[in-house]
């Protein structure tokens, strides 16, 4: 009999792991006997086992939950930069296969889009829906149908990953039984597997109630999945744009559909900006911003949107649903330690890129232009004492926009007070990611004339192994009160947030054009006025196009979207490209420099054929069902 993702192990130690959530139910039997018809004898601790089932969404196993990760899934896009594993984003080295999927099956760091853990956990769901009804109850039948939502709303987040991530899905509704034959299972369609999904949010959403315990899934939540389900469904990568697999089912929609799923899209993000599934928006002002701003307007919009990701309590207005991290016990959330500067002791993972943080605006809403004051030189600036006196933005750091204070610890940022063994070392309380020269010299770097590494480099004094390969690290999802060294992160991490909704909302609409476009130009614009940028104009469709595109890669940086979306636009060709570190050099002189090594390769990436626009199922997998219809592009 093959198994394809049925483990019964892994079941039944999940099944265990709830011995302690019920410990007045379970005493009933001795502990070798507890057993799945246990479990379905009472309603509280079917709730314990669906709070496992939370847990493993996303494909998780307990080395985090969704994109909580020591790896994070933007490290596979142009955003970051993973140090200590790069090679595991086989999709950007070009060695992706079936027998080499490195990121996508490595449970210990990241592997949380991997799809046996996937089914597994469709397969916890099918057991909760299968023996729900047959659990004696006396007053909790309210309780009963919000379970169902829920597991509705889990099992419909699992397939929706599937299909963003692998394309059409093996669809099951029901538990497998220990030895049952699969040799007949087969993959849905991708529009079979998108309807499913669909049908499951229907249901999520007429089974939970408007109000739900902070924490579970709520109406929103499912409707926000719909509207992130159905935008990726009306792309390019679906509809054609991979002409040579246009007419494959299990990757691409039927021709004439993209018209109608963005049409879809676009009224799914509408009903919650609407308020149909509860009350939300975006968190601090939406009214065009002052001009020029000050530097304590920069750091206030900067606050406001940094504090999203910073929530240990009540959700703000903008939060549709996300995951919690207590400080002792149930989930981990170890960002401080994972992404922090090594000069703190923390290990320096995911670093920003070049190029991403040259996407950030300026603080007047202009693009940042490196070249500004060298024309023609996109690898060097430099600037003395008296020209930064006079033109402070001669500093690449210097006026930007807020989010870019947000999310990017860069050298000279102020940040948290150093551990002891740091205590004093100048600059102090902020990120140093430079050398420090005591002469002006045209030296080879890493020569005479005498220097001093920054603490938050590879050649620390503090810690070495970890440092940052760009000179950059991560602000964003990080926690300024939490020294990472000593103690675990207590921020949510937000999943579904307004923002998404809206510009999602912005992107079908300016793909739909026409009537629609300003109307998504207006959405796009909610949010870049909250971050304190000024509006867009433009009646051209392509700008607009460019425009939106632009603020999702910064109003969701290091949030995970970025992987969908230069796969679902197809533009992975244009934007994947080797990573160089950024050199910074500090002259007693008063002379600085900003040098984009590319003599110091931090990571070679390339982007070579358009199958590593979908991930293969696993050779093991297709060993034991080698019925299933393998990804294009793949042997």
């Amino acid at each position: 009999m093959k198994k394809i993702f049925l483990n019964i192990t892994a079941i039944a130690i999940l099944l265990l792991s709830l011995a302690a959530c019920k410990e007045n139910v379970l005493d009933r039997k001795a502990v070798d006997t507890f057993n799945e018809q246990l479990v379905f004898s009472d309603i509280n601790v079917v709730n314990a086992y669906l709070g496992k089932c939370y847990d493993r969404m996303g494909g998780n196993t307990d080395a985090g939950i969704l994109g909580a990760r020591e790896d994070l899934l933007s490290s596979g896009t142009d955003q970051l930069l993973c140090i200590h594993r790069p090679a595991n984003y086989v999709m950007l080295k070009g060695t992706m296969s079936p027998d080499q999927l490195g990121f996508f099956v490595n449970d210990g760091y990241g592997g949380y889009l991997r799809w046996n853990n996937l089914y597994q956990n469709i397969q916890n769901i099918n057991r909760i829906l299968d023996a729900i009804d047959k659990v004696p109850i006396t007053t909790e039948a309210a309780l009963v149908k919000q379970m169902k939502g829920e597991a509705y709303f889990i099992r419909a987040f699992e397939y929706a990953t599937i299909l963003m991530v692998y394309g059409g899905a093996i669809i099951t509704d029901k538990p497998y039984k220990l030895g049952e034959d699969f040799s007949t299972a087969k993959r849905s369609t991708i529009t079979e597997t998108k309807d499913f999904i669909l049908k499951d949010i229907q249901l999520a959403i007429d089974n939970i109630p408007a109000s739900v315990e902070q924490g579970r899934a709520t109406r929103g939540a499912a409707a926000a999945l719909k509207a992130r389900l159905l935008l990726f469904c009306g792309s390019k990568l679906t509809n054609g744009g991979w002409t040579e697999q246009a007419s494959n089912t299990l990757v691409s929609f039927s021709s004439g559909s993209q018209t109608a799923l963005l049409t879809a899209a676009r009224d799914a993000a509408k009903a919650v900006m609407d308020g149909t599934y509860g009350a939300y928006s975006l968190v601090g002002t939406t009214t065009e911003p002052p001009s020029p701003l000050s530097a304590a307007d920069v750091q206030k919009y900067a606050d406001n949107y940094g504090g999203i990701f910073n929530q240990k309590a009540a959700w703000n207005s903008e939060t549709i649903w996300g995951i919690q991290f207590p400080l002792t016990g149930g989930n981990v959330n170890n960002a401080n330690i994972w992404y922090g500067p090594n000069g703190y002791h923390n290990w320096g993972n995911n670093n920003p890129t070049e190029p991403a943080v040259r996407r950030f605006e300026m603080a007047d809403g202009t693009k940042f232009q490196w070249d500004k004051y060298n024309p023609g030189n996109l690898d060097l600036r430099t600037a003395t004492a008296a020209q930064l006196a006079a033109e402070p933005q001669r500093n690449p750091f210097v006026g930007r926009e807020p989010r870019f204070y947000a999310c990017v610890l860069f050298d000279g940022a102020p940040w948290q007070a150093r551990p002891s063994d740091a205590a004093g070392l100048e600059p102090e309380n902020k990120v140093q990611t430079g050398y420090y020269y005591t002469t002006e010299s045209t030296a080879v770097p890493n020569t005479a004339p005498p220097y001093k590494s920054g603490l938050d480099t590879r050649a620390s004094l503090i810690e070495s192994w970890n440092g940052t390969k760009t000179h950059y690290y991560i602000k964003k999802l990080l926690d300024p009160s939490t020294a990472g060294q000593y103690f675990r992160n207590t921020n949510t991490w937000v999943e579904f947030r307004y923002a998404e909704i809206l510009m999602n909302y912005a992107e079908a609409c300016i793909e739909l054009g026409g009537a629609d476009l300003q109307k998504g130009i207006d959405a796009m614009n909610l949010v870049r006025k909250r971050a304190g940028l000024p509006s867009r104009v433009t009646t051209d469709q392509a700008t607009a196009r460019q425009f939106v595109r632009d603020e999702r890669n910064i109003e969701f940086f290091a949030e995970g979207h970025r992987f969908f979306d230069i796969r679902r636009w197809m533009i992975m060709e244009q934007v994947i490209e080797p990573i160089y570190s950024m050199r910074i050099e500090h002259y007693d002189t008063g002379l600085h420099k900003w040098i984009y090594n590319k003599a110091d390769k931090a990571d070679d990436r390339m982007f070579t054929d358009k199958k590593f626009y979908w991930v293969p199922l696993s050779r093991d997998e297709m060993n034991k069902a080698p019925q299933l219809v393998q990804n294009p592009g793949y042997n």
